[in-house]
């Protein structure tokens, strides 16, 4: 028979919501909806190569971040973008 543990962690209410709407949407228990993320993640970070691997969350400085945010709003597509989005239809 399998032993089970119970852990416990801080997530944020955001993240909460998602976990709260999915498990009323499937009707999948959280503990068995997490056990589940969990080991697909932890598989995927053992497969993929480490430069593959994308954080759903980065953190830059204000400057960085205020620099990104005028590149965003000033930017123009380039025809090899405008191209790639048209083939994609």
């Amino acid at each position: 028979m399998l032993k089970e543990t119970q852990i416990s962690a801080i997530i944020s209410k955001t993240t909460r919501d998602l976990l709260e709407r999915h498990v009323r949407t499937t009707g999948v228990k959280k503990g068995r909806f997490l056990e589940q993320a969990l080991l697909h993640h932890m598989q995927a970070l053992d497969e993929l190569p480490t430069e593959f691997i994308v954080h759903p969350r980065i953190v830059v400085s204000r400057k960085t971040g205020e620099a990104i945010l005028k590149q965003m709003k000033s930017g123009k597509p380039t025809s090899a973008l405008r191209d790639l989005m048209r083939n994609g239809d």
